[in-house]
Parts: C-alpha cells; sequence; structure tokens
C-alpha cells in the first residue's frame, strides 16, 4: 500500500512520488482551456519585468512544468524535515502529502505566484528551523528578513510571513532587541532597493500602488466552488487524526520539535489569514498552505498504528481528488 511503502527511507520512493504526481494532475487535462497566460509575479515586479515571460508555454506544458517544480519542492521540504527529525523517523511521507496537498484544486495545478513562492517558503521554513541550535543569529534573522521581502514582491500576501520571523524569535529564543530589528532591517534593504529602481526610472507612484492592498476591507467571501469544500473534508479529517497522535506524543518528544510544531501552527495561520490581501480571492492562495499541512499529515502517518485505517484514510483522499478532478 502507499503509505507503508512512503515510510521507508528508499531511492525507489521518488520514482513512485513522481508517478503519483502524474496520476495526481491526470484530471486536470480534461478541463484545460485552449491558452493559459500564467501570471509569475505581483505588479511590484510585474511591472518592471513584465507579464509576458512564459506566455508560450501550451496549457499542457504549464501543468508538467507545475508538476516538476512540485515535485522539486516537495523532495526539498521531505529533506529539510529529515534533517531536522521533526517525525521521528526518516520517511518519504512529507513529500507525499505535499504533492497531495499540491493537487487537491485544479488552480493549484498551474503555475502561479504561490507556486513559486512556495520554493521561498520551504527556503524560510529551514532556516527557521535552525534558530535554537545557534548562538548569533542575528545575520540569520537580516537574511530572513530579506528573503520575506523578495517573497513579497512574487506574491504580496506573503508579506505576513515577516511576522512569522517575530513570532519564531518569541518561540525558541530570549529577548535580544538586535535580533527583532535585524530581519526588519533585512525587509526594508529589498523595498528601498525596489523604490530606488522605481525612482531611477521615473515610476514612483507605480511603487506607492504596490501598497495598497493593505488598505483593503476584510471580505466575508471566498470565490470558491462549492465541490471544493468537500474536497478538504478528508483533509480536515486527517487533521483531527493527526491532533489525537500530536496529544499522545507531544510532551513525550524533545523541546525543539515541540517548539517547531508551535512554529508550524503560526506559519499555517498567518498563510490562512492573508488570503485578503490577493487582489482575487481564489484557491490558489492556500497553496501557501501545504508546507506545514504537510508535516502535520505526514506526522500522523508515521505515528499512526492501524494499517487499515491509515490506509483508507489516505484512498479516500486520493479518491476524493480524484472525483472532483473529473467531475
Amino acid at each position: 500500500m502507499i503509505i507503508s511503502q512512503f515510510r521507508k527511507y528508499t531511492p525507489i520512493n521518488i520514482v513512485l512520488l513522481i508517478l503519483i504526481g502524474f496520476f495526481l494532475c491526470f484530471g486536470v487535462f480534461i478541463h484545460l482551456p485552449e491558452k493559459l497566460t500564467p501570471i509569475l509575479f505581483e505588479p511590484a515586479l510585474g511591472n518592471l519585468l513584465g507579464k509576458d515571460g512564459i506566455n508560450t508555454l501550451s496549457p499542457q506544458m504549464n501543468v508538467l512544468v507545475t508538476l516538476g517544480l512540485t515535485i522539486i519542492q516537495a523532495t526539498i521540504l521531505n529533506r529539510i524535515i529529515g534533517h531536522f527529525n521533526l517525525l521521528g523517523k526518516p520517511s518519504f511521507l512529507v513529500a507525499l502529502m505535499y504533492l497531495t496537498l499540491a493537487s487537491l484544486f485544479l488552480p493549484f495545478l498551474v503555475i502561479s505566484p504561490t507556486l513559486i513562492c512556495n520554493f521561498i517558503s520551504v527556503w524560510m521554513l529551514s532556516k527557521l528551523l535552525s534558530l535554537y541550535r545557534q548562538q548569533d543569529i542575528k545575520a540569520l534573522m537580516f537574511d530572513l528578513g530579506m528573503i520575506v521581502g523578495i517573497g513579497s514582491l512574487i506574491y504580496f500576501p506573503f508579506i505576513i510571513m515577516f511576522l512569522l520571523l517575530w513570532i519564531s524569535l518569541i518561540i525558541f529564543r530570549p529577548f535580544n532587541w538586535r535580533e527583532w530589528v535585524s530581519p526588519l532591517l533585512g525587509f526594508a534593504t529589498i523595498y528601498f532597493i525596489l523604490a530606488v529602481i522605481y525612482l531611477w526610472l521615473g515610476r514612483i507612484q507605480d511603487f506607492y500602488s504596490i501598497w495598497l492592498p493593505l488598505t483593503k476591507t476584510f471580505p466575508t467571501t471566498v470565490q470558491m466552488e462549492i465541490h471544493d469544500y468537500f474536497v478538504l473534508i478528508p483533509i480536515l479529517f486527517n487533521l483531527i487524526l493527526f491532533l489525537f497522535i500530536l496529544k499522545d506524543n507531544f510532551f513525550k518528544s524533545v523541546v525543539h520539535i515541540r517548539k517547531s510544531f508551535q512554529l508550524l501552527f503560526f506559519m499555517l495561520i498567518l498563510a490562512l489569514g492573508s488570503f485578503y490581501w490577493n487582489k482575487q480571492i481564489t484557491e490558489t492562495h492556500f497553496l501557501l498552505c501545504a508546507p506545514p499541512l504537510a508535516i502535520y499529515m505526514a506526522y500522523y502517518f508515521t505515528h499512526a498504528k492501524k494499517k487499515w485505517v491509515f490506509e483508507s484514510v489516505y484512498a479516500i483522499i486520493i479518491l476524493t481528488i480524484l472525483y472532483f478532478q473529473f467531475f
């Protein structure tokens, strides 16, 4: 069965991961339009670089490139979590869960700013998880501030992840004002350079318009089809099972792992809460939730005891995704 196989840390799982990826994106080819114009960057960069960089890609190639990028993200995230031993044993479950979550909705399966931003999310997560073991982190926090700044140029709502940097300091470190100021300086450096470029080009008003999403009122609805909510039901059930497993193991874990799971919780909440800064509120935004959710789901599948239960749960998730892709 799939979960039992991916519990093993073996290279053959990379091949299986690719095959499952093709299987999970097969339904999207039925719904592809004749022309698909992907957007890679928010206006902060789009105004400077233009928006025609990848318009030559066919819709089919768009999906295949997205699949390739998703598999790369999944394997990198899996390696990071294995390095910090958050699951307690090496496996390919994080990669499998990330690939599964990245196939939940059809908009996830085409190139988008959130897809690119997840490379930033994974990179940032690897640095945040290392805070606990380092003595002097001011340079690291400066780098993280710059990383968030770069991510917000690709997808503006990613700017909320700056709060995650300060939250990580609360979780992992005693108070040191220099460590709190460092990410602010790193973030400001990115936007100072961007402002200079806009000023040099005589387009400073365009720079000011970057910040308009911060003035939006909080929306009361999200543009999602009713069947999209049904796809989430098995995921929510999986998370409930995760909470039961975590409850039994949480205080048995070392301090770093407990703090890491707290960090992932805030990462998930911030990713969810920033959706209203997106100009068009669609499912695509919620791809930012995939990294922390994948780790949570993988934790359950790593520690679950009853094979027929965890295999059935994952089978239901897969079947639900495929059903709503085709119908």
